[in-house]
């Protein structure tokens, strides 16, 4: 599960905390946090599949998984 979008980290884990611990936990950045302006004659997507992916630009595109596709749970949705 990993792309180049996905950090993880190591929380604190507490020996008196009553729950299970969650060794290590994911987030995604978000590709516009690399982009600090926007460039001439960026690539763009035609706009069917701009409105299927939420953004025009492929460079700004960061795929959403489902949270049961993550868990490997069954379907998509």
């Amino acid at each position: 599960m990993y792309d180049a979008q996905w950090r993880d980290y190591k929380p604190f884990v507490s020996p008196f905390d009553p729950c299970p611990p969650i060794r290590v936990k994911w987030y995604i950045v978000p590709p516009n946090q690399f982009i600090n302006f926007q460039p001439m004659n960026l690539p763009q997507y035609s706009l069917d599949e701009a409105l299927r992916r939420g953004t025009l630009w492929p460079a700004l595109y960061s795929p959403y998984p489902s949270r049961r596709a993550v868990k490997g749970g069954k379907g998509n949705g």
